[in-house]
Formats: C-alpha cells, structure tokens, sequence
C-alpha cells in the first residue's frame, strides 16, 4: 500500500484546537491523509491529547521575529489601518494616541503616524508587504520549519487562524518558500475589518459567510472568487449537538443557580475595549434585584480577561453568579468542560447582555432576546472610548440594523428593555431568525466541521 499524502495543521492558539481538532475537522482529514499538526502546547494534558490526534506532532517556534521584519510588518499595520479607515481601525488609532504617554512613546507614535498618512494607498501597501514578504522567505525563512516541511512533502499547509501570526507565520513563510500550498481560516466575522493586515498571500481562504467572503475581495483585491470557499465556522458546531445539552437542573446545580428563578446572562468584554463594565455589572445586578421575579445575574467573565477587575465584587456581592470558567490561561485555551459549559448558559438563560459581542450571534441562534450596551459605565471616564461607536462598525451595523437586538443607549433604556426582555421574550423573535439566516447563509446547523474537511481534502 503506497503511503499516504501530507497535510499540515498549524495551530497557533487553544481555540484553535478546539475548533479544528475537538470539532472533528482534523479527524476527518486524517481519514485520508497523513496528518502533521505543528501546535502550541498549552498543557502537558493537551499535548498528549494531539499527539493521538496526528501523526507527527511539534511544538511551535516562539522565537521572536528578526527586528528588521518586526518593524516592517508592524509599521504596514499602521499603514493599512490608515488606509482601510474603518470603525475598528479609527478606534485603535485613538487608543495607541492615548498609550504613547513618554515624549519617546509620542515620537515613535507621531514617526508611525506621519509614515502612515504618506504611503496608505493599496498600492504602496501590496508594495511594501511584497518586500517584507521576500524577506521572510528567503533571508530570514525558519529553517526549523523549512526543514520539517521538506521531510514530510505536505500537498497544503492549513493555518487554522489568520490573524494569530505571531505563532504561524514563520511555518507559512517556510511553506511559501517552497511552493507548497496554502490555506487559511478567516478567524472571526470582525477580523478584516478590526485586525491587522493578512500577510503573505495564501492559496486559498476559508470563510464564515459570503458577506465576509465579498469583504475579503473588496480589501484584497488580488483575491478571487474561486481562491475562497465559504463552510461557516466549527465553533459553534458544538452548539447543535444535542448530546451537549444539560436539563436545566444540572446546568443549575452545576453553577449554582436556582432552576426556578429568571437567569440573565451578562458575558464581559476585552479590558482594552470595555473598560469599567464592572461597574454596568453592578447596575444590572441592582436593578434586577427591584423586580418581583428576582431574576438571577450569572456573568461569564471573558476568559482572555486576567486583570482580576471582578474579584473584589465576587467576595462582596453574593446576588451575583461568577461560575468558573475552565480555560487554560496559556495561550487561550478553552477546556472540553467549558465547550459544554457554554452551550448550557446560551440555553438555559433567558436573556443575555454584551457589549457588541459575537455572543449576541449565539444568543440568537437559540433565540434568546439580545440587550447590547450601548452607553459607557457609569461613574468612569474611558476616554477615548465610545461604547454607542461600536454598534456602527461595519461588522457589527447589519446586527444594528436587523433589530434582533435590544441597543440600549442609556441605563434608563437598559432597565426598559430588561423588562420588555422578560416579559415579552417573542417580541424580537422574527428578527432574530431573519439574522441568523442572513448572517450564516443557511450554514448553521452543526456541520462546518464536515464542510471545511472536504474543502481541504479536495484542495
């Protein structure tokens, strides 16, 4: 029996691995091929896990870049998001301004920004990615990576994520240099819009809907139809196995609420984009407390979130539920328990609240009402910031527009439509399924994982 063909998995993050490994993708490609995985390791547990997931398993490089490429791609950040100008863009302008607080930070920042204005053309741009590109792989391509390539002869390379390039670029780079093929994962619905630039050129694209998929040829305009192939996106394949589901009085029991209380869903934000949500935290939980139902507040803290902004509010207020949440903080890493966890505090609440997060999404497809803050924490000043900014960027305006979502823009609104969202959960029903079948192109329903297999195993 002739040996089977290579393909190469890179997974740069823990979110990775559960969205290419844990959903199934990884499995089913290795059905019919050799499968090489060149992973982050973000316990000794997950190691063993991947190394029955594949057959041949390393360990990424973290080394750092060569400072000459270092400064090349994070100055053509700066350029392109000049260019690209968009919501997300002018947001982070504003937040490294307020960051530069030396008169070295505001020089560097002022030398970023003058270099910026000059050259934000697309073509400049293509221009200098095209020599930041040649450097990586030619002078400086990883000979580590180079070298793990030319033994296993892969026919593709798949970078699981494309905005995580710290940890995978080198290994595209490599592949690049000797003409493999490759394959990327557009990460998030936001990514294009609110991240960096996509360097180098891959082969192929894989995205969520065919609204992201016309975003990527407006801004990448040497990317063409059939280099795209849209599959939607593994990480909320989990959510339509029924087999995760838990009855209302485990899931309870598990984070400690009572089964015959309201539950309000609170799911926190970035530090760097919502700061001082705490202190909304504290007027949800107020407020719910006047109502005669006495609804429970359960927060999920974001995970990526380690500044430790909510512990002093767990030890003084009890009203509120803050269960656990298992992640392994090394490089991101959801646990399988929370993957399960997740899906049973969507199901189980009846109603959530976010900051134009990816989570109104999920909220809806188990057509829970959605109430979106739209006013800054009371009490703090976050300047620049502007909460109510972020429901007209252009990821998040279609979900402004479709009405699935409460956007309260004052607290005295917030406490409205808490009322209106308990009372009348139907009331924004139709709209939300309107949302999910626009957004997701008829593709949600659990089977991404068997979609993206078969664009891979087909490329």
């Amino acid at each position: 029996m002739s040996k089977k063909e290579a393909v190469v998995f890179i997974l740069p993050r823990g979110e990775a691995i559960r969205n290419f490994v844990e959903s199934g993708v990884s499995d089913l490609v290795r059905n019919k091929y050799e499968l090489v995985f060149i992973s982050v390791f973000p316990n000794e547990a997950f190691k063993e896990i991947l190394k029955t997931k594949c057959d041949f398993l390393y360990e990424i490089d973290a080394s750092k870049d060569p400072y000459i490429v270092s400064v090349l791609r994070d100055q053509i950040d700066v350029i392109h998001g000049r260019w690209l100008w968009s919501g997300s863009a002018k947001n982070r302008w504003k937040l490294r301004d307020s960051e530069a607080k030396t008169y070295r930070q505001r020089g560097i920042r002022f030398l970023k920004k003058a270099i910026a204005y000059l050259f934000a053309s697309r073509h400049i741009i293509e221009f200098i990615s095209s020599i930041e590109q040649s450097l990586s792989q030619t002078i400086f391509v990883n000979k580590k990576y180079k070298s793990i390539l030319v033994k296993h002869g892969p026919v593709l390379v798949f970078n699981t994520s494309h905005i995580h390039n710290k940890n995978s670029l080198k290994v595209i780079n490599a592949a690049v240099s000797i003409g493999i093929k490759t394959v990327t994962f557009l990460f998030s619905w936001d990514n294009l819009t609110s991240q960096g630039r996509i360097t180098p050129r891959y082969t192929h694209y894989i995205s969520w809907n065919e609204s992201i998929k016309a975003d990527l040829m407006s801004i990448y305009p040497f990317v063409k139809n059939d280099q795209i192939s849209v599959t939607g996106t593994t990480q909320f394949d989990f959510h339509f196995k029924k087999e995760n589901y838990w009855s209302k009085e485990v899931y309870c029991k598990y984070i400690g609420a009572d089964p015959n209380r309201p539950i309000v869903l609170y799911t926190t934000g970035m530090m760097n984009l919502q700061p001082g949500e705490e202190a909304i935290v504290l007027r949800v939980a107020d407020f719910l407390a006047t109502l005669p139902d006495k609804p429970q507040l359960v927060v999920r803290v974001y995970p990526k979130d380690v500044s430790g902004r909510y512990e002093e509010i767990k030890k003084q207020r009890t009203d509120i539920i803050f269960p656990h949440i298992p992640w392994e903080a090394k490089f991101a890493t959801p646990l399988p328990e929370d993957t399960l966890l997740w899906t049973n505090m969507l199901l189980h609440c009846h109603l959530g609240i976010n900051v134009a997060s990816t989570v109104t999404l999920e909220l809806c497809m188990f057509d829970k009402p959605v109430i979106n803050i739209g006013f800054n924490p009371p009490g703090k000043d976050i300047r620049p910031l502007i909460f109510a900014d972020y429901y007209q960027w252009e990821h998040y305006k279609p979900i402004t527009d479709s009405g699935a979502a409460y956007i309260a823009y004052s607290e005295e609104q917030m406490q409205n439509d808490l009322i209106n969202a308990l009372n009348n959960p139907l009331e924004k029903q139709q709209n939300r399924k309107k949302l999910i079948e626009d957004f997701f192109d008829g593709m949600l329903d659990g089977n991404a994982n068997e979609r993206m297999a078969e664009v891979i195993n087909k490329l």
